[in-house]
């Protein structure tokens, strides 16, 4: 099993400098990955300062040599595809191939797309996030893409370099079980990440409901044996280490093999440099 950090992209992490110190940190104390949000606005947390994710993910590369570094997850049908594509490249030649890249429609609606005059109904985002990651795909090939979708157009292009791991990064695909549209999309690449109506962001899913649900994703997946895939969990484990095994150990029994620690995002400290650093210092839980 292997373990990540998960910060916002709003507060002190608006900062690079700061992400990097954090990405730095997460590195020495062992930790495998860490992620950021994508918001360009949750008004629940109006009034701070929020970066850009791509610039953030920028900085925490600069500042690393081995852990994987994405976004949790990118509103895919926020951004133009050809844009999204270059960001993504990009920052996997920065990293040398650390990449991981988590896709979903994004949220609240009513913040990131409503508020900018963007159509939000569910059906549309989510025509546009299927055919905006075949389009990634594609363009992270290399090769030249002509595509005419329901809506998206493309004549033509072809847009180097492609990325540095082939065919692409991994892509994992969030949603809320027990939905099951967002898990059958997810079978389909390479990892989920689901919330869980149950056992909202930052508190720990139920086990019964974990096994649920990978047994579903698997009865849905078309890929051999031999393509990995991922089932991302997260939640706040405590800091005593023996404690927090007795939280992971189950979930990665019932086929969880990467938990992402949302230690200070159910409290008032989500976006402050410090408490995060002090969780991230005292490294994963150990199983």
């Amino acid at each position: 099993m292997r373990f990540s950090v998960n910060i916002p992209n709003f507060g002190d992490f608006a900062d690079p400098r700061n992400v990097a110190t954090a990405a730095a940190a997460a590195e020495q104390a062992g930790w495998d990955g860490l992620f950021v949000w994508d918001h360009v606005l949750h008004r629940r947390h109006q009034g701070r300062p929020f970066g850009d994710p791509w610039m953030l993910l920028t900085a925490a590369a600069l500042a690393t040599s081995r852990i994987r570094l994405g976004p949790l997850l990118t509103p895919v049908p926020r951004y133009r595809p050809q844009q999204l594509a270059r960001q993504v490249a990009t920052l996997d030649h920065l990293s040398g191939g650390r990449v991981t890249f988590a896709a979903g429609l994004g949220g609240p609606v009513e913040d990131e797309y409503h508020s900018f005059g963007d159509a939000a109904e569910p059906r549309v985002l989510a025509e546009r996030l299927d055919e905006g990651l075949e389009l990634l795909g594609r363009f992270w090939s290399g090769e030249a893409v002509d595509h005419h979708g329901r809506h998206y157009e493309v004549r033509d292009v072809a847009l180097l370099p492609a990325t540095v791991q082939r065919p692409g990064p991994p892509v994992w695909i969030g949603g809320f079980w027990p939905r099951r549209a967002p898990m059958r999309r997810a079978a389909r690449w390479d990892g989920a990440v689901p919330l869980f109506e149950s056992a909202r962001h930052g508190h720990v899913p139920d086990v019964a409901e974990v096994r649920e649900l990978v047994d579903y994703v698997r009865e849905h997946r078309t890929a051999g044996a031999e393509h990995s895939f991922e089932f991302v969990l997260g939640g706040a484990t405590p800091p005593d280490t023996a404690k927090a095994r007795d939280v992971v150990g189950p979930l990665r029994d019932a086929g969880a093999t990467w938990w992402d620690e949302r230690q200070i995002q159910t409290g008032p400290d989500l976006d402050r440099l410090l408490p995060v650093l002090r969780r991230i210092e005292a490294g994963p839980p150990v199983l």
